[in-house]
């Protein structure tokens, strides 16, 4: 089966619902230019990123790939705290410590020896397994931070840190619940429709399932681990 490219007017129907959703956000008197904004972002991004991406992917050089790496790393670590802006800057190096120790590692660990690849920066290889691994730790640092500040008003530093632990997991452990009984993943469907076989679809989406809770798993533990720390020495 060979890939289907979408036409741009195919493209454009796409954004029915999303318009369905904006109406709802003006009818209701809500943050609808927000919304808009967060549209506009979305695609300019995408956009921007497709063509750049096309330029490195042809280049095959490893110290763009590790620029690039490394700008997501950081990225991500700014994004991760966004649920506390108030504290951000204060705890930014516990992010990036996190993201750096749990993210990287897994992220190694799946390019060099789950899915060896020649070269293993090889960027249409390397980028989009940084993206999954990042993603998914900025997404439970978020959480473990937000909950944190709010469950150490009521518990100790350490059942905070327990709560918030937890907390930050239930995305991902509802999605190995759901995942093949209620959705096929992206990464998956993607491969199934540009022709692979399903079995072999399915090997990749075990690498990517177990990458994403190893790396958000431990990046949340890692920051958790210093923010409790912070916390014992009183310097708020």
């Amino acid at each position: 089966m060979k890939t289907t490219i979408i036409p741009l007017s195919n493209l454009a129907i796409s954004f029915i619902p999303v318009l369905f959703v904006l109406g709802v956000f003006i009818k209701w008197e809500l943050n609808w230019k927000s919304f808009s904004y967060a549209c506009l972002r979305m695609i300019s991004q995408l956009l921007i990123v497709g063509y750049f991406l096309s330029h490195i992917f042809k280049q095959n050089s490893f110290a763009q790939t590790m620029a690039i790496v490394l700008f997501m790393l950081i990225v991500s670590g700014w994004i991760s705290l966004y649920s506390i802006k108030n504290l951000r800057t204060k705890f930014l190096k516990y992010a990036f410590i996190a993201l750096f120790c749990g993210s990287l590692p897994v992220l190694m660990l799946v390019t060099m020896l789950v899915i060896p690849t020649e070269p293993w920066y090889q960027p249409a290889f390397l980028i989009p397994l940084a993206g999954m691994v990042f993603s998914s730790s900025m997404n439970t640092i978020g959480l473990a931070s937000e909950r944190f500040e709010k469950e150490k008003l009521s518990f100790s530093a350490e059942e905070a840190k327990k709560n918030a632990f937890k907390a930050a997991l239930i995305p991902l452990i509802n999605t190995f619940f759901a995942v093949g009984l209620v959705s096929l993943p992206g990464m998956m469907t993607g491969q199934i429709l540009s022709g692979v076989s399903p079995l072999l679809a399915v090997r990749y989406q075990i690498v990517v399932m177990t990458m994403v809770m190893g790396a958000g798993g431990i990046s949340a533990a890692i920051f958790l681990y210093f923010r409790t720390k912070y916390e014992g020495f009183g310097e708020e």
